[in-house]
């Protein structure tokens, strides 16, 4: 009887702690184009605020990790300012596998500004970086305040950034954020411009944001927690 209840005692402590088991995520910023002055600001900040939320975060700018064996061992990528052609063709048939085995993909910023002559990527991500006029505060429209990445916000978030256009945007986006136009002066996609969305594709999930230019928006507690529920759900947290 002493046995069984110590059994029962060490099988409930187990399941405990594989409850508590975090996430692993590769965190990529390799560049090939423009490089983003506060690509370490945002390391260390995303290192941080991750780890509190129970994701354990590598940091890599090495395309030769989808190559390795131990690729396997992360639940997902975020892409933070990865710019130009950064996959030579052996590394670009690793990565889709990766994402295709259900991993989950998270953008961020100049994640949009990376490999224009890949369709795939292009359905990935959702949409590629077209243009952007300079740094200046304005108005986001929040279209979804259910979502773990915007649900803390208002109808309203009032942010300064730099502020992408785009192109090629995929169909189906679920689309979080919509960018006033009217705020700020630049903008070249009219009343529909989104900014932040998610979505399932390629088997997985994935989010994008194109928030995440300055060094300061590191440090916005809004942002923060913008990319902390974005990052929960692609990993599905």
């Amino acid at each position: 009887m002493k046995a069984a209840y110590i059994l029962l005692v060490f099988l409930f402590c187990f399941s405990l702690a594989g409850a508590k088991e975090g996430k692993k995520l590769l965190l990529f910023t390799k560049t090939a184009g423009y490089r983003h002055d506060n690509i370490p600001k945002g390391v260390e900040t995303i290192q941080g605020l991750f780890a509190k939320e129970g994701i354990t975060v590598r940091h890599s700018e090495d395309a030769a990790v989808f190559l390795s064996d131990s690729i396997a061992s992360f639940d997902g990528v975020l892409f933070f300012s990865t710019t130009g052609t950064i996959f030579n063709s052996e590394e670009k048939l690793a990565f889709q596998k990766f994402i295709e085995s259900g991993k989950g993909f998270m953008g961020i910023h100049a994640a949009s500004d990376t490999e224009f002559d890949w369709p795939w990527y292009n359905q990935l991500v959702g949409a590629y970086f077209m243009s952007h006029p300079r740094v200046q505060e304005a108005k986001l429209q929040v279209l979804n305040r259910k979502h773990k990445a915007t649900r803390h916000l208002g109808k309203i978030w009032m942010h300064k950034d730099e502020w992408y256009d785009f192109k090629n945007v995929q169909e189906g986006l679920h689309v979080l954020m919509n960018l006033d136009e009217t705020s700020y002066e630049g903008g070249k996609m009219g009343a529909v411009h989104p900014i932040a969305w998610y979505r399932k594709v390629h088997g997985t999930r994935m989010f994008y944001t194109g928030l995440g230019h300055t060094k300061e928006s590191f440090d916005s507690p809004d942002f923060q927690k913008h990319i902390i529920g974005g990052v929960k759900y692609v990993l599905g947290m």
